[in-house]
């Protein structure tokens, strides 16, 4: 079945190549020689096989003993043919032991690749972007190329989607949250030509915009908020979640965003946000274990940095290159440890003394306020240091006993302000620059080897050099990043802003742009959007709402069976995608739906209601969990202690990752975990039971009218005729039930922390609750549109 597919593929690639009357390398070619030739004959030259290379050129037209693996113009005296099609399968290629087999729509590829001439091109990814300038603006520029590529495949977009889909998905994409009932009501009411946009802007403005795309980027750079080895202790680190929150929020540049994390410590006078951003030089998996060999652990360090940096900016796969070059990009070993000298000055030897605290030590650390304590605290000093200047009455001036009593409370009374703004000083762990280490190349990532060649810190030799005088820094690495001439970074993350947008990537693999990653299915459009990103001033907000604003992103999502059978993952975007929201979102959903949501922001780690016993196999120290009794407990998803070695089971079930390496796309599975939590896990249970006390308070005095306001608040239309029925129906039944058994009722009540409005009958408000349970376990409750 598989192989019909791969044929089938290569078919129509094949067909498209022949109608533009050219065989690309990139787009048809490499893909084929990097799955099936280059583990053998590709960039790894310790590792290659009989002196023969198929990524370059050079290297496949070179003469060898038995003539030319590819003579350019002539299959018939290219040895590649023969060995393709030879029926001794001693000599046919791939061998059989690689179960690598090519179909014949990929040897005829091949041979007509090798008739045309056998051009190779520099692998697309490694190209700095260039934008064809057609006159139109960015958004007309964006449908018009995906327009043109559904007109060569004879298919049409899909019309707009409705207002109430619109501000829904909007409402999601742009803050992780769902509208409420009112907001749906005005902007389906708003006849002005730019309603739309106007929504666009407020939802863009909205403190819950940071938190929606921090959640997105703490996966790539593994946020979370324990060590993750050993015992897995607690670190100090979430100031640097709330740093990343409000860097969204206030719309910093990328460029900015990327130097701070990465070098926020080297710039001048650095500020305590930008030294707080060092913690992403942090937060990766630590240990200060009894047994633990501090070069070992060093080495461990050293390329967990250099796996997540590529990973984050590059878009690449750096991690088999610890132990030897890569096997389908040029990235040498050398390369990897070059790399890793550009992070030898970050002072990891305060980590290895450690405490079994909760959270523990990880110095160097950092003790700060929130903004708005450092604020106010500022505004008490000042006050403070006024009073006190207030000189004393000279002798025979009279003044008032009342009044220096007075004075008195007020100095005491600020003075007591300050010791509690000042008690809430949080720890963080930050960079502080040392002497560099020595990085030496690691024979097959050995650490006890220190016979390999020192290195200096270099970026990857087939890219652009950094231009500097002396040793290059972390800050000299960042500016190279958001340098014109660098031609991953902008490609990168646009690549994964559309796929946040439109669900799938513009290539499909996100963390790996190389030859084993996808050609672009438009690949002038990734490079339109990279090279707009860059002129933009790498302004984030304005490149979301440049895809926000398009035609593309306002389709319906619904499909056809034609397009369902051409295009079934959407990869010409003549529709919009639907796909099930991330974990946190959907926790957040009925959260703000139930009423039950708190919308503060930043702070400390919120700790969600969890199964006792599930932290039981934790040492070092022994924990028991302990849920938040306060609102903390209705926090935003984001704010959620992440647990590396025991991740919220709620989190597990709807594929949160543990955050151990960068994550730039999560899985998505259908699983009955998942069911089982929405419907048993006791933050759910509650939010069900507060939007029941809603359905009764808010929803109107009959069963019907509460069905619809339920309907209305949850999923933002109403109900169908058949989904009232059997929710009528559902209601009487536990309606039934619950009369008989109060029991069961009170049961169902005493789940969770809110308190269970004293006036609404208990009976009444489980079977409301029953049906509430329901509406959040709808597809639509926990889907995009």
């Amino acid at each position: 079945m598989l192989k019909r597919q791969f044929f089938c593929v290569f078919l129509l690639s094949y067909c498209c190549a022949a109608a533009q009357n050219t065989i690309q390398f990139n787009r048809h070619i490499r893909p084929i020689l990097s799955d099936n030739c280059f583990k053998c004959h590709g960039p790894d030259g310790h590792q290659r096989k009989a002196k023969l290379r198929f990524d370059t050129e050079e290297g496949a037209t070179a003469e060898l003993k038995r003539g030319r693996a590819i003579v350019p113009g002539d299959p018939s005296k290219s040895l590649m043919m023969s060995r393709l099609t030879t029926t001794d399968t001693d000599k046919r290629m791939p061998p059989a032991e690689t179960g690598k087999e090519l179909t014949p729509a990929q040897i005829k590829l091949i041979r007509d690749w090798i008739k045309q001439g056998a051009k190779y091109q520099e692998h697309w990814a490694y190209v700095p972007p260039k934008v064809a300038d057609t006159g139109a603006d960015s958004l007309g520029e964006i449908d018009r190329l995906i327009r043109a590529r559904l007109d060569s495949r004879g298919l049409k977009p899909s019309p707009e989607a409705d207002r109430i889909t619109l501000i829904r998905r909007l409402s999601f994409d742009l803050t992780g949250l769902p509208p409420s009932a009112k907001e749906v009501n005005d902007f389906v009411s708003d006849r002005s030509a730019n309603a739309y946009e106007k929504l666009v802007d407020r939802l863009l403005r909205s403190q819950h915009y940071g938190e929606r795309m921090a959640i997105y980027w703490l996966d790539l750079v593994r946020y979370a908020d324990t060590v993750g080895y050993h015992g897995d202790q607690d670190h100090a680190i979430s100031p640097y979640r709330d740093y990343v929150i409000r860097a969204f929020n206030d719309n910093m540049p990328f460029d900015r965003f990327t130097r701070e994390q990465l070098a926020g410590d080297l710039l001048p006078d650095p500020t305590i946000s930008q030294r707080v951003a060092t913690g992403y030089n942090r937060v990766l998996q630590t240990s200060h274990e009894g047994g633990v060999q501090r070069k070992e652990y060093l080495a461990k360090y050293s390329a967990d940095r250099v796996r997540n940096f590529v990973g984050v900016w590059l878009g690449a796969t750096m991690g088999c290159a610890e132990c030897h070059d890569h096997k389908y990009d040029p990235f040498t070993k050398k390369d990897f440890y070059s790399l890793a000298a550009f992070f030898a000055d970050v002072d990891d030897n305060r980590t290895f003394r450690g405490t079994n605290s909760l959270p523990t030590r990880r110095e160097p650390e950092l003790r700060i306020l929130s903004e708005d304590d450092v604020a106010t605290l500022a505004k008490l000093e000042a006050r403070q240091k006024q009073l006190k200047k207030k000189k004393l009455p000279k002798p025979g001036e009279e003044i008032q006993a009342e009044d220096l009593k007075n004075r008195g409370e007020v100095l005491k009374n600020i003075q007591a302000e300050i010791r509690r703004i000042k008690a809430k000083e949080e720890r963080t762990m930050v960079t502080v620059a040392i002497k560099p280490r020595e990085i030496r190349i690691l024979k097959r990532g050995d650490w006890m080897d220190t016979s390999g060649e020192v290195v200096q810190p270099a970026v990857p030799h087939f890219l652009k050099s950094i231009e500097t005088t002396g040793r290059a820094t972390r800050l000299d690495l960042a500016n190279w990043l958001t340098s014109p001439d660098n031609p991953l970074t902008a490609r990168v993350f646009m690549n994964r802003l559309w796929y946040l947008f439109f669900g799938i990537g513009i290539s499909k693999n996100l963390d790996d742009l190389g030859s084993q990653g996808e050609w672009p299915t438009h690949p002038q459009l990734i490079d339109n959007l990279a090279v707009r990103f860059m002129k933009s001033n790498w302004n984030i907000r304005q490149m979301v709402k440049m895809l926000v604003m398009t035609k593309t992103y306002k389709q319906s999502s619904l499909e056809s069976p034609r397009l369902r059978e051409l295009d079934p993952e959407n990869r010409l975007f003549a529709r919009q995608s639907r796909f099930r929201l991330p974990a946190e979102m959907i926790r957040d959903n009925v959260l703000a739906v139930s009423g039950l949501l708190n919308r503060n922001f930043g702070g400390k780690p919120a700790r969600p209601y969890q199964p006792a016993g599930y932290y039981r196999p934790l040492n070092f120290p022994r924990r028991t969990y302990k849920s938040d009794t306060n609102k903390n407990q209705y926090r935003r998803g984001v704010y959620m202690h992440w647990q590396r070695q025991f991740l919220h089971p709620m989190l597990r079930a709807f594929d949160a990752p543990t955050r151990e390496e960068c994550t730039a796309q999560r899985p998505s599975s259908n699983t009955p975990l998942a069911a089982l939590t929405t419907l048993n896990d006791p933050t759910f249970v509650e939010a069900a039971r507060a939007f029941a006390a809603r359905i009764l308070d808010e929803g109107g005095s009959n069963v019907d009218d509460r069905i619809q306001w339920a309907w209305q608040e949850a999923l933002s239309r109403p109900p169908s005729d058949a989904e009232e029925k059997v929710a009528v129906s559902l209601y009487r039944s536990n309606r039934a039930v619950y009369a008989k058994d109060a029991a069961a009722a009170g049961k169902l009540l005493k789940i969770g922390m809110a308190p269970v409005p004293s006036k609404i009958d208990r009976r009444e408000l489980a079977a409301w609750t029953a049906v509430a349970r329901a509406v959040f376990n709808l597809n639509e409750s926990i889907t995009r549109n």
